[in-house]
């Protein structure tokens, strides 16, 4: 029992000593996000067509923080995929810690293709097509705090979204997924996206539909993915034998 209790210890040392890490990371990314945050707020308002308003300090120090926390998140991805790696490192074979860090890179620019898909493809459509629901019956005013939150809200979602194909495939290398329970779980699957969809997005049909779409498609590019690596990890495993 002495022996289980000093195991269970270590490995909260562990995971707290990774935590702290990633914690810290974050932390030192968003002081150095602070110091460029207004060069980043101009070049993301740069093509904007109307005009931004703030109600308050406060608002201004809202947006600083949040442009910094987002890029923070970004750039905090691929350290925290890297501890969580070396926290279950030791219950890894040889094979496995060699596949399952080849992820990590992965993780990192699947999230910046997902930032990229939202703000480039979904958010300009999005945005166009709820200033077209306002001609001529409304006057606009948009706060800062406002049109940064709404960006933030069609955007941030797609970078973790984006992610789905690569945990899908690292938890089939590791045994605890496989194609075949994929594809049995599809009408779930695609119930839980359909509704994230709807969450995420404004109340509008369009929104609704832009977003539901590509994360079908990643669904089912991940279902794909997983087929590969489970049909290589029984051919590893049948040559092994």
């Amino acid at each position: 029992m002495d022996g289980k209790q000093m195991n269970l210890v270590d490995h909260l040392g562990e995971l707290r000593k990774r935590l702290m890490i990633i914690v810290g990371s974050f932390m030192i990314i968003v002081m150095l996000a602070l110091v460029y945050v207004k060069n980043i707020y101009h070049w993301l308002v740069q093509d904007l067509s109307i005009k931004l308003a703030v109600l308050g300090p406060s608002d201004v120090l809202w947006v600083y923080l949040m442009l910094a926390a987002v890029i923070a998140v970004t750039g905090t991805i691929p350290i925290a995929a890297h501890q969580t790696w070396l926290f279950v490192r030791p219950a890894l074979s040889e094979k496995e810690k060699k596949v399952t860090v080849a992820y990590i890179p992965a993780l990192f620019l699947l999230f910046i293709a997902g930032i990229c898909f939202g703000y480039f493809v979904i958010f300009p459509l999005v945005f166009q097509f709820l200033l077209t629901l306002s001609q001529d019956m409304f006057m606009e005013f948009f706060t800062t705090e406002k049109y940064f939150r709404f960006l933030i809200h069609m955007v941030l979602p797609f970078g973790f979204l984006f992610e789905l194909p690569v945990i899908i495939m690292f938890l089939t290398s590791l045994g605890v997924l496989n194609p075949y329970r994929l594809q049995k779980a599809r009408k779930y699957s695609y119930f839980v996206l359909i509704v994230t969809a709807v969450l995420i997005t404004p109340p509008d049909l369009l929104s609704d539909i832009l977003v539901i779409i590509p994360l079908l498609f990643l669904y089912e590019c991940s279902v794909l993915l997983s087929k590969v690596v489970y049909r290589r990890k029984q051919g590893s495993e049948l040559s092994a034998a």
